[in-house]
């Protein structure tokens, strides 16, 4: 559309040029004026005429006080037979000059050619443009089914190597043979090994995948071609496989080289899963890519990366082996892997003498390396928001705070009786927390609202987990019911400020029953398939495997966690009552109490 635009107008202004040279001629004529036969008789009778050019039918008169005149003659008569038809005497044609000229140049082109050649020459200039935009369409359409891949060039300057890459140390060494296997292929060959046809990173959002990738094609100095799944999937069937083979032809010119498909989940799901139906295009382009990674034709020094965060859904035939031959797990970072992340993302950023990055490496536990790299970012802005020339702790601490629970709302007006029970709320799950020994310790509690939160606590392992306990859990779900059961125990009453932790607490108990086997009663087994099948855009997420009796059961025993955990909160508040209305008192003063504060009130925490 475009294009067409683009040739209409170009059309338009060559028609327009022309049309000025015409009015440009045409405004030269019109400064001489035209008579008649009869006026010019008359002129030359009085001697008023000093010269005549007879150009074609045509006849320039110039007379004696400088005016022109043009005066319109019969073609087939010449003027000396004009003259003597009106019987011109000899003595007054002799005074005046008279010449005449061939019609040429410009006025012979304009007046004689121009007129027929023009409309053919507008016509066949507005049909090449026409031809050449279907033409443009028509590679186009040619070219649909060709790959769309973006190449990398390995003498980038600006090129992700493994050192941009902290934290991930087992992921990194499995890339590492991936680049010795095509750096060095013959060091392998000589001991029978084959290089592996396909590598598959998983992990969860923000960990690194693309970007272990990226690093991977910084380091194998090869032809690296990176693609997303969702750019082989088009409207038209056919059309991904078109591309797959595309890409793969494109490779096998290029080998030794490096494919990366992102988001491989976007094509390689199971097939026929769907109640509703296949998805023909998607299969279509499944089944290609499982043909040109292990099918007849070999595709040695071809090694495909596949990034997901979406295992579970990715058809068998894809992660048998001879396809993807190795699954690399990327994990969400530890302690020292956070620390590590926050250097390099703090390169280009100034940050104060008194930082510690260590501090913010133990507040961040559970965040992934996109996470870690977004509060360095916020941290920069509001720094530069105050006009300092420093990051400093307050602006990390603060940054952190933004990204777990969202921007403070300070402008959200409150009544006094609203901030007294979210003081209680906040003040019940912190009193909950510290005096369960297995609960995390207290870092800060809020009543500043934050995001959808009109209060928090803020709670910071000392140690990253990996494994939890049944009395680990329930002091968690006790210190989710601490805020409502504070409420009810002050105010004889709860409000809809504890509707998020008891849905919490309920989903946290719904789990020690169905997923891990920790119920007394029902023993040491799992209850529902978690399984995703889509029917009419709808995903079910469990399928049934127990009687209508077992699921009684579960309920009583969600009920007997739940119960548990309530006695438990409601001890803890009934014994430290007294630092349950200390705390309140701060926070109803200065909103906000640090963990040093906090344990100044309530004593240490105690041990396990």
């Amino acid at each position: 559309m475009k294009k067409l635009i683009r040739n209409v107008l170009l059309f338009f202004t060559i028609f327009l040029l022309i049309a000025a040279v015409f009015s440009s001629f045409s405004a030269t004529n019109k400064k001489s004026k035209t008579v008649g036969l009869e006026a010019l008789i008359n002129q030359i009778n009085s001697e008023q005429i000093n010269q005549l050019v007879v150009v074609d039918n045509k006849i320039h008169v110039t007379l004696k006080n400088g005016q022109s005149e043009i005066v319109q003659k019969e073609t087939t008569d010449s003027l000396s037979d004009l003259l003597n038809n009106f019987k011109v005497s000899p003595t007054k044609i002799a005074k005046i000059k008279i010449s005449v000229k061939d019609n040429s140049g410009w006025n012979y082109w304009l007046s004689n050619v121009i007129p027929f050649v023009l409309p053919f020459l507008l016509i066949g200039v507005f049909l090449y443009f026409m031809m050449r935009g279907l033409q443009g369409a028509n590679s186009k359409a040619m070219s649909f089914g060709q790959s769309i891949a973006k190449d990398f060039n390995p003498e980038e300057k600006n090129k992700t190597s493994f050192k941009d890459v902290a934290g991930a140390k087992e992921a990194k060494e499995e890339l590492q043979e991936i680049v010795e296997f095509l750096k060095f292929p013959k060091k392998f060959h000589n001991l029978g090994a084959r290089i592996p046809r396909g590598v598959l990173l998983l992990g969860a959002p923000g960990t690194g995948k693309t970007l272990l990738a990226r690093s991977v094609a910084g380091e194998a100095q090869v032809p690296f071609f990176h693609m997303s799944g969702s750019e082989f999937v088009e409207m038209f069937v056919g059309v991904g496989a078109s591309r797959v083979r595309s890409l793969f032809q494109k490779a096998k010119k290029s080998a030794p080289c490096i494919l990366f498909i992102d988001e491989i989940d976007a094509v390689g799901r199971r097939r026929g899963a769907g109640l509703g139906g296949s998805h023909d295009e998607r299969e279509q382009t499944l089944n290609q890519i499982l043909v040109e990674m292990d099918g007849f034709e070999p595709t040695e020094n071809i090694i495909v990366i596949a990034a997901t965060n979406r295992p579970d859904v990715l058809d068998p035939a894809l992660l048998r082996p001879g396809r993807f031959d190795r699954r690399v797990t990327i994990d969400l970072p530890d302690l020292k892997d956070r620390e590590a992340i926050l250097k390099v993302h703090s390169r280009h950023k100034p940050l104060a003498k008194e930082v510690n990055l260590k501090i913010v490496a133990e507040r961040t536990s559970g965040f992934s390396g996109a996470d870690l790299a977004n509060i360095l970012n916020e941290a920069a802005i509001l720094a530069a928001r105050s006009d300092r020339h420093e990051i400093i702790n307050p602006d990390l601490f603060e940054a952190i705070e933004k990204v777990m629970i969202g921007p403070e709302r300070k402008s959200r007006v409150i009544t006094n009786q609203e901030k007294k029970i979210t003081a209680y709320h906040e003040a019940g799950h912190a009193l909950v927390a510290h005096f369960s020994p297995s609960v995390d310790p207290v870092h800060k509690i809020s009543i500043i609202s934050r995001g959808a939160a009109g209060g928090y606590t803020l709670k910071v392992p000392s140690e990253d987990h990996h494994m939890h306990t049944k009395s680990e859990f329930i002091s968690e779900i006790a210190v989710l019911l601490g805020g409502h059961l504070v409420e009810k125990v002050i105010f004889g009453e709860v409000t809809t400020g504890a509707t998020s932790d008891l849905r919490r607490a309920t989903a946290l108990a719904r789990s020690l029953v169905t997923d891990y086997g920790m119920s007394d009663h029902l023993g040491p087994r799992t209850y529902g398939e978690k399984e995703e099948m889509i029917f009419l855009g709808r995903e079910i997420h469990e399928q049934r495997n127990y009687s209508e009796k077992i699921a009684e059961k579960i309920d009583e025993e969600i009920f007997n966690f739940i119960q548990q955990a309530k006695d438990k909160a409601n001890l803890i508040i009934t014994d430290h009552r007294e630092a349950l209305e200390k705390i309140v008192a701060v926070l109803l003063k200065q909103e906000t109490i640090e963990k040093t504060e906090f344990e100044s009130i309530v004593g240490p925490k105690p041990t396990k």
